[in-house]
């Protein structure tokens, strides 16, 4: 499993060229004019593991693959979107299909690429994008809340639970803060994810900066990050236009042109990472001969569902996880010298699966 970042902003923040450097493609045009992404442009991406290759080395696997996330570069939104102006109808419902948003922040100056507002500001760029979100949902909440009203009557409990959850949510938004800031009991969680409102949807800020300040970011930047920390929100600096020349690159080459931009990782890295976090996410490994591969989970999962996640029968037959962490993997020379050590643990259902495990799944056909 991976996960499926819609990445959206303002006309001309950086969005497509990010899009592009991310998937190593051409295939969202990057020009300077409002709208020139009419279609979300999709794209795969392998998830960068430095452990993945380790691992590979150690058991002389074959073929590496590594697990992969979706990147969705939707098109520029604008004041007004929430009533149609714009794409904004389009637009909309293209985020609604993601589980998380990268929100590209304009964070330079550049005189040659027009900023549909005439003027550089993040945090109020931010804040449009938001209010137009805002705005979206309190339009779907009041829609729900008519459509529902017969099932009300007749005293259905999934009615009745919806109502009380979008009232929460309207309540909130109406307070001028987005739905995810309503504290969800344990019991709502499923009917609450239901619901598919734009601002419950994580948001990770990415400050697009000129190449000159991709190491340490700018004033600009910190802005965005003041603002992040103030909402519980995550942030990132990446030079879009870095990223995009480290895409054409080899991969030693990629190493020398970011040291000599004092960059310790690619910014897609730093992304991915940012939303591993935001979405809870962690990563096993299933390493032989033939091939070692990654997958990712949620935190928390259990390794029945872990399993799942290769194959339904894995799951459904599940007896027990052959399980090596991935430090005992590496210093015991593999899984013979981890067995030999005593480092290999047999777990049952109750397990909680660990990222950077090393797993091997017994179960019944």
């Amino acid at each position: 499993m991976g996960f499926r970042m819609g990445i959206v902003g303002l006309p001309n923040v950086g969005k497509s060229t990010l899009f592009n450097a991310l998937t190593r493609t051409a295939a969202a045009q990057a020009a300077n004019f409002p709208f020139c992404t009419i279609e979300p442009n999709v794209g795969d991406v392998a998830v960068p593991d430095a452990r993945l290759d380790r691992l590979a080395a150690i058991a002389g696997s074959k073929q590496i693959i590594p697990t992969r996330m979706t990147f969705v570069d939707i098109a520029g939104l604008v004041k007004g979107a929430s009533r149609g102006e714009g794409l904004g109808n389009q637009f909309l419902a293209n985020i609604r299909e993601t589980d998380a948003i990268a929100h590209v922040l304009r964070c330079f100056e550049d005189g040659d690429v027009t900023h549909v507002e005439d003027r550089i500001d993040p945090v109020a760029d931010a804040e449009t994008i938001e209010t137009e979100l805002m705005l979206a949902d309190m339009d779907s909440i009041e829609k729900r809340l008519q459509t529902i009203t017969r099932k009300l009557r007749g005293g259905d409990k999934e009615a009745v639970q919806q109502e009380r959850l979008l009232k929460a949510a309207l309540a909130m938004l109406e307070d001028g803060k987005p739905a995810r800031m309503v504290e969800v009991a344990p019991d709502d969680a499923k009917a609450w994810k239901m619901l598919q409102l734009l601002t419950t949807k994580p948001i990770l800020y990415v400050c697009n900066v000129e190449e000159a300040s991709a190491a340490s970011g700018n004033a600009f930047s910190a802005r965005v990050a003041d603002m992040a920390e103030a909402q519980g929100a995550a942030h990132v600096v990446i030079s879009a236009q870095i990223e995009e020349e480290i895409s054409q690159l080899d991969a030693e080459e990629a190493a020398m042109f970011l040291d000599e931009m004092g960059l310790e990782e690619a910014g897609l890295d730093r992304l991915i990472r940012a939303g591993y976090e935001l979405l809870h996410l962690e990563t096993y490994f299933t390493v032989g001969p033939k091939e070692a591969r990654a997958w990712t989970i949620r935190t928390g999962t259990t390794a029945p569902k872990a399993a799942g996640i290769i194959h339904g029968d894995f799951e459904r037959g599940f007896i027990r996880a052959e399980t090596i962490s991935y430090d005992d993997y590496i210093a015991h020379d593999g899984e013979q010298g981890s067995k030999d050590a005593g480092k290999m643990r047999a777990e049952g259902k109750a397990y909680v699966v660990k990222d950077g495990d090393v797993l091997h799944f017994l179960f019944n056909t």
